[in-house]
């Protein structure tokens, strides 16, 4: 059978670190308080990068592990809701940037979730035969959506990139998967929203609000409970795989006490679930792919672990996969 198996991980993030007594000079908050909410110590801010920066290193990286020429990749799609522009595509300047020139390449917006819908359609095109082997990424600027005068968000984000560069395999693998999406409930996490002003009607110009991140905390907290206890168990169920079966769950690195509750609901020892977030905070499409990077880079997994991957993000949407390393 094919299946679609990773070969190589990668990450790129800013040099510049930016703790929690640093944001408690900008903005009323404290160490004490971020770290009891959210378990986030620093985070990574952009020093003036733009979003194409992180994830073309991270491409790069990705070259350079996989022991491949950018010529020979067919496939290329980025996860983002920060890219540089609305058009082009990160993926295409990626393209460019690394001289995949023979690659597909384009973008897809699924928020926090979006590295597993991403990395779910280049599965797809995979094992349908249309590609041998994709690139697929996870990149975001968050502090250019952030408003920094609002404690109840701008102390949750970070910047980065991560990703994986995947092939067809008849061995190990994407093995089972759920995506999701809960459209009625999408205003509880927004970002980014423009008038539709021009000079034929009487719409307002200028930034809206809703132009930053806006978020029904206590909300998105209810909805990512139930969403990832609910597509980790019926991942688990359909392959016939037991949560001790696991090596590692690396969650959407979001918030600790989202996880803590997770891993309750479930059962499983917290010891299982692969976090970051201390350090770099919630990174969007880019925090999954930056732990799996990290948990390869320290030589945690091995070849026939089995590792879950899950996560949630606007619109709403969830997203989780079950794969045999």
């Amino acid at each position: 059978m094919i299946t679609t198996r990773i070969i190589a991980t990668g990450a790129c993030v800013p040099e510049q670190v930016i703790t929690n007594d640093d944001l408690a000079k900008i903005v009323d908050t404290s160490d004490e308080w971020i770290t009891q909410r959210t378990g986030i110590k620093q985070r990574r801010i952009s020093a003036g990068e733009n979003t194409s920066a992180f994830a073309i290193g991270t491409a790069k990286q990705l070259l350079e592990r996989a022991e491949v020429a950018a010529d020979s990749i067919e496939l290329i799609i980025v996860a983002s809701v920060t890219a540089d522009y609305g058009t082009p595509s990160l993926a295409c300047m990626i393209q460019k940037e690394i001289g995949a020139v023979n690659a597909v390449a384009f973008d897809v917006t699924a928020a926090c979730s979006g590295f597993m819908f991403a990395l779910s359609i280049a599965d797809k095109y995979i094992k349908s035969g249309v590609y041998n082997n994709a690139i697929v990424i996870g990149a975001e600027t968050l502090s250019k959506i952030v408003d920094w005068k609002d404690r109840s968000t701008c102390v949750l984000f970070g910047d980065g990139s991560g990703g994986a560069y995947v092939e067809k395999s008849e061995e190990c693998g994407i093995i089972q998967e759920e995506l999701g999406s809960k459209g009625e409930i999408y205003d509880i996490l927004s970002e980014g929203y423009t008038r539709c002003s021009n000079p034929f009607n009487d719409v307002e110009q200028g930034i809206d609000p809703l132009w930053y991140v806006n978020m029904n905390g206590r909300e998105v907290f209810k909805f990512a409970t139930k969403s990832v206890v609910k597509s980790v168990k019926n991942v688990l169920d359909n392959a016939g795989v037991s949560a001790d079966e696991l090596k590692y769950i690396v969650p959407h690195q979001a918030n600790l006490r989202i996880v803590e509750i997770v891993s309750n609901k479930l059962k499983v020892p917290m010891d299982k679930f692969y976090m970051n977030m201390d350090k770099y905070g919630n990174t969007s499409s880019a925090s999954v792919p930056m732990a799996l990077n990290e948990l390869n880079e320290k030589g945690l997994i091995e070849r026939g672990d089995k590792i879950l991957l899950t996560g949630f993000g606007g619109g709403m949407t969830w997203g989780t996969m079950l794969i045999t390393w």
